[in-house]
């Protein structure tokens, strides 16, 4: 099963956006997902502070079915959030991974698995495109 590891700010809205557009980019996620069987893991760093139920509520439905787990405790060193997701893959068997990231710091370069976003818009057209290649 392909697994999309996912981050929040700078993907599902831009990093300096306020409160009130907070997921503004969720719905294309969504629409983006919908036609493909792929599992959602919550790899942004709001998951050291909110609860599980609480990081899927502004998530459809259909997308909260999806939503099969978050990433463990915060990996200090180099490439931090990939070796978190590189953890949660030992963990759980996934060998076959993208992370919807803005973060290009948190990688190493290259890093094949990594659909990086513009933090300043979030996710936009050639994430979208990527995303749907590697589903398909």
């Amino acid at each position: 099963m392909k697994t999309l590891m996912l981050d929040f700010d700078g993907v599902l809205h831009p990093t300096t956006c306020g409160e009130e557009d907070q997921f503004c980019r969720l719905r294309m996620l969504d629409n983006t997902l919908s036609s493909f069987d792929c599992n959602i893991v919550i790899s942004s760093s709001w998951r050291h502070h909110l609860s599980f139920s609480t990081l899927i509520e502004n998530f459809s439905s259909t997308m909260r079915k999806s939503v099969v787990g978050k990433t463990g405790p915060p990996y200090v060193g180099k490439w931090a959030r990939y070796q978190e997701i590189l953890d949660y893959c030992a963990a759980h068997g996934v060998r076959d991974w993208r992370a919807l990231d803005d973060s290009i710091l948190e990688f190493p370069n290259p890093c094949k698995e990594l659909i990086l976003c513009d933090p300043n818009t979030g996710l936009d057209k050639p994430q979208v495109i990527a995303l749907k290649q590697w589903l398909s």
